[in-house]
């Protein structure tokens, strides 16, 4: 998922708010409700996972395990409809050799590193220090983010908000960051598979190439030259232009040839984390995977869905979380998890408590909790129980000796923010509010002023 589809409103949002505004200062002092959580999370936000692509009619009963037909090793007859005609691409440059493996102390700390999806740019790195308050001081380590995959000067790196994440991971030598980078332009417009095929195909061919030089360059000069880059996620899926399925055998050459392209900079340290959706999707996802020596991390992106599903079946249903954990392991790669959270089933204590313990057991380099609704805990008020849950197990966490037992005490729910009294919270829509700061309460007695004196006019701010 990526956080860009939200924008179509923002002329409209200032418009209205304007209109707004000047309707609550001729009637008199109103509050902004500072909600929280809830109102942090009315931000610019990924676009939520969608529901799984169906099944084909007969699937496979259980994973197969590393090494099966439709796993990388075996060489592909067809990568899918078209490829066998695909025009032969020059030849690639030699892949550079991957950066050294970090010290034992990284590759297997007594605390799993962990962060969130919080916001893009600046706001998401200041609310890095306000969840780690909430969470008893506990130590993020990890700071998440995405390149918007509209058109190729951002791919390339162009957004600014690069420079605060840059500047947040420059501050600790234990921190990660992580940049999720899309593989092709127009990346959620709905693309054909036939326009898919031929990006593909021209991506294989080096066309692309100088985008990814220019954003390994810019990585490089920002001083974060080890960021983890996961590179065209979700690839299983039908969501993304950047998917595997149209054409798998050239989705792979095209990979390897930006991964040799970025490892060619001077200085750089990247690490390539792969990253599809748990479960088969729209294509099994080993069949997507293009080889060791350009892939640092297996990572999977795994929510709370499709409903009904129990966590136990998300462990093992084929290509799920156990073929994950067994699949890194016979290539002798690192897991990860970049994008996890509540979804289809709701305020789920039971899956939060699971995937925690489940983490814990695996020890994946890095995760990040997507932290917006419905999948949050930090930043959506809906899933309290769930909240209650994270909080507890990661309280503290990143100070202390080791990990602690997985099953926490019976939580209390987390309170809830206050609104100011004597006031009524007006619905103003997401877009104003978020540019407002907040929503607007407007109190029942505006008309006698701050005091008492029936100066209605005077408003100072005070409810902000």
């Amino acid at each position: 998922m990526t956080p860009y589809g939200r924008r179509r409103a923002k002329h409209a949002a200032f418009v209205a708010g304007g209109i707004i505004m000047a309707s609550v200062v001729t009637c008199g002092p109103g509050y902004t409700v500072d909600s929280g959580r809830e109102s942090a999370a009315r931000h610019l936000s990924p676009m939520g996972p969608v529901a799984r692509a169906p099944a084909e009619p007969s699937p496979p009963a259980a994973p197969p395990g590393p090494g099966a037909s439709d796993a990388p090793a075996a060489p592909e007859a067809s990568g899918g409809p078209g490829d066998p005609t695909a025009p032969a691409a020059p030849a690639a440059p030699a892949v550079p050799q991957a950066p050294d493996a970090p010290p034992d102390s990284e590759a297997s700390p007594a605390w799993p590193a962990f962060g969130a999806y919080l916001d893009y740019g600046p706001r998401g790195v200041s609310r890095m220090d306000g969840l780690s308050r909430w969470l008893g001081g506990a130590k993020l380590r990890v700071g998440h983010t995405y390149l918007p995959g509209d058109r190729w000067s951002n791919i390339a790196g162009a957004p600014r908000f690069l420079e605060s994440w840059a500047e947040w991971r420059r501050q600790r030598d234990d921190r990660l960051f992580v940049l999720n980078v899309p593989m092709l332009e127009r990346n959620e417009d709905g693309v054909e598979d036939a326009v898919v095929r031929a990006q593909l195909r021209r991506g294989a061919a080096g066309e692309f190439d100088e985008h990814y030089r220019t954003l390994a360059r810019r990585l490089v000069g920002l001083g974060v030259p080890d960021t983890v880059i996961v590179l065209g996620w979700e690839m299983n899926g039908v969501t993304y232009t950047h998917r595997c399925g149209p054409a798998p055998k050239a989705w792979k050459s095209y990979w390897r040839r930006i991964v040799t392209v970025m490892r060619e900079v001077p200085g750089q340290k990247f690490r390539f984390d792969f990253t599809p959706s748990r479960g088969r999707d729209a294509i099994p996802w080993p069949r997507c995977y293009p080889g060791d020596d350009v892939v640092d991390i297996i990572g999977m992106d795994s929510y709370d869905q499709p409903e009904g599903l129990s966590f136990d079946e998300q462990v093992s249903e084929p290509y799920g979380l156990q073929f994950h954990a067994d699949f890194a392991a016979e290539h002798k790669k690192p897991i990860s998890f970049p994008e996890w959270g509540l979804f289809r089933n709701g305020d789920n204590p039971t899956y939060m408590r699971r995937m925690l313990a489940w983490m814990d057991e695996k020890k994946p380099l890095y995760n990040t909790l997507t932290d917006y609704c419905p999948h949050g805990v930090w930043q959506c008020g809906s899933n309290p129980k769930s909240a209650a849950v994270y909080r507890a197990l990661l309280t503290g966490r990143g100070e202390g000796p080791g990990p602690r037992p997985v099953e926490p005490p019976q939580p209390t729910q987390p309170s809830q923010p206050a609104q100011p009294a004597k006031c009524a919270p007006l619905e103003l829509g997401d877009w104003v509010e978020y540019w407002l700061g907040g929503k607007l309460c407007l109190r029942f007695d505006w008309w006698r002023g701050d005091d008492g004196t029936g100066d209605g006019a005077r408003g100072d701010g005070a409810g902000r």
